[in-house]
């Protein structure tokens, strides 16, 4: 079956919560951010990671750099400002996957303690759960594929179609004007380069999105595991106190892993944040007073792709910050006003840790939230506004 992870699998087949990272995973492999640990095929996969970075990471934005310091005359405006906001986006993707490879062993820990976290999920209505995120965020992964790659491909043929390169890359070897076959040739090699980008984009907007899906897996099951404390009349009062305990185990454990992912995610996220307003709004410009039915195709595909960089995880947050409103409701409804003088002290401890939400910062700086996301995106407008107050497309045509 294709694709056979983004469907639920059946109660017979043991599913781990890292299982919803394999796709991702699978990604960075063939990326070259996951060297064999030893032998000689370290070495030789080493000079692949290291083929990647110096020509997806650091070529791409030197690229656009050359080619405006060598043939910016030549540019239209349309083409100019297709450049352009593809070249802030990729030094901006340049900084986020420098901060995401660099820190990569906080997501290969952060895998580690959601197998100490499985260890709980033993009925089956947890497995089910676990079954459920881990088809839901390898989905996730592949709609960003599609969408990312979607934009790349349709650049590219948009492009070369209308009889140019689809991005204009410093290349001192070929030159794209002198016949058919040299602006294929150019243009191909622009879109492997911008393919192996765009790659590496996916994995620094995936990540983040992937490992809270995964979190608030977790955190619906310890509520509903809270919700049944001293609910089973079986049970004696120090089993239930047992319970308790290890609920309150089960949340530092989440805890934990929030702390691992924090850093990561705080630099990946702060750079889209910088990024986001400026770009959409040079391409909003760019689809409103420059392209043709084409180049709006593809820009369109880039304004998708801008938006799933952040918009999702945003969202994601806020259903994590609600989760744990809904934790601390379900710990104080839980069935504990007759319970022992040392079941009330722990649940009161526990209480008042649970009403701490789980937050991510971008940058030490912004609470990442809808609501801070729409605020950096109305800068788009912004940068619209201005073009029309100062007729700086009608210039630019003109010019």
């Amino acid at each position: 079956m294709v694709f056979r992870l983004i469907r639920p699998a059946p109660l017979t087949e043991q599913k781990r919560s890292r299982d919803g990272c394999i796709y991702l995973y699978r990604a960075m492999k063939f990326i070259g951010w996951l060297p064999p640990k030893a032998g000689v095929l370290r070495y030789v996969y080493l000079t692949w990671t290291l083929m990647t970075f110096v020509w997806f990471t650091t070529y791409l934005p030197l690229g656009f750099l050359g080619s405006y310091m060598t043939q910016i005359k030549s540019f239209s405006p349309g083409e100019f400002l297709t450049s352009l906001q593809v070249c802030i986006n990729a030094y901006g993707s340049s900084v986020k996957v420098a901060i995401t490879y660099s820190m990569l062993w906080r997501l290969i820990k952060a895998k580690d303690l959601l197998d100490q976290l499985d260890l709980r999920c033993t009925t089956m209505e947890e497995r089910e759960k676990i079954h459920l995120v881990v088809a839901r965020s390898n989905h996730a992964f592949l709609i960003f594929t599609f969408v990312y790659c979607g934009y790349a491909g349709s650049t590219y043929l948009s492009s070369v179609l209308s009889g140019r390169p689809p991005w204009q890359l410093y290349n001192p070897f070929i030159d794209w004007h002198d016949g058919t076959l040299n602006l294929w040739m150019a243009s191909t090699l622009e879109y492997i380069v911008m393919s192996g980008a765009v790659l590496q984009d996916q994995l620094s907007d995936t990540y983040p999105l992937i490992y809270t899906l995964i979190l608030r897996a977790h955190l619906d099951m310890l509520r509903e595991r809270i919700r049944r404390l001293r609910t089973d009349e079986t049970m004696s009062e120090a089993e239930s106190y047992e319970e308790l305990v290890k609920c309150v185990m089960d949340h530092k454990l989440i805890l934990r892993y929030c702390s691992i992912i924090k850093p990561v995610i705080s630099g990946t996220i702060f750079t889209q944040f910088l990024l986001i307003g400026l770009v959409l709004g040079l391409t909003l410009i760019n689809v409103f007073f420059f392209s043709d039915i084409w180049t709006g195709i593809a820009s369109f595909m880039f304004v998708i792709t801008i938006l799933l960089q952040t918009f999702p995880f945003c969202y994601t947050c806020n259903l994590i910050m609600e989760d744990c409103e809904s934790l601390t409701h379900s710990l104080f409804q839980s069935n504990w006003v007759d319970a022992s003088r040392r079941y009330k002290t722990t649940l009161l401890y526990f209480l008042q840790n649970v009403q701490q939400p789980i937050v991510f910062i971008a940058g030490g700086i912004f609470q990442i939230s809808m609501a801070s996301n729409i605020s950096v995106a109305k800068f788009a407008f912004s940068v619209i506004t201005i073009t029309r107050q100062m007729n700086i497309a009608d210039k630019f045509k003109t010019d």
